[in-house]
């Protein structure tokens, strides 16, 4: 286990746009939306490139959660690109590790901001999620 993550470590993920990860997969019937790279999968990928940088801090029953997003997704991608989100720490700021982010497609960025995530118990979440039953 590391002990520390160094300003300036970046983390980067692929993937292709498939019809499962696009904006219309999230419509609800009668609702059009289009088939175009969809905003909650950009940020789920950027959130895994964060934890994914923040995983070798873990120690035994400990999980990185989100804890704050800043994100904008300012351009459309097409099915069948391949889309990267990158995710570089850049400062702790008490409990929080927060990260520049960024996805690209081949046709430039597609999105940008910051998010935060935090090392928490993994059994004390889950207690108060249970509890907020």
């Amino acid at each position: 286990m590391a002990t520390t993550l160094n300003p300036g470590a970046t983390h980067q993920l692929r993937a292709t746009v498939d019809e499962t990860r696009t904006a219309a997969a999230l419509a609800e019937e009668g609702e059009a939306l289009p088939p175009v790279f969809g905003t909650p999968y950009m940020i789920a990928d950027m959130e895994r490139a964060c934890a994914a940088l923040l995983a070798p801090l873990l120690d035994e029953g400990k999980v990185s959660v989100g804890a704050r997003i800043e994100v904008s997704h300012t351009a459309p991608t097409p099915l069948g690109a391949t889309v990267s989100a990158t995710a570089k720490f850049t400062e702790r700021e008490g409990p929080l590790y927060w990260f520049d982010v960024w996805a690209e497609d081949e046709g430039g960025r597609i999105g940008k901001g910051r998010m935060a995530r935090a090392i928490v118990d993994q059994d004390t979440l889950l207690a108060k999620a249970s509890a907020r039953r």
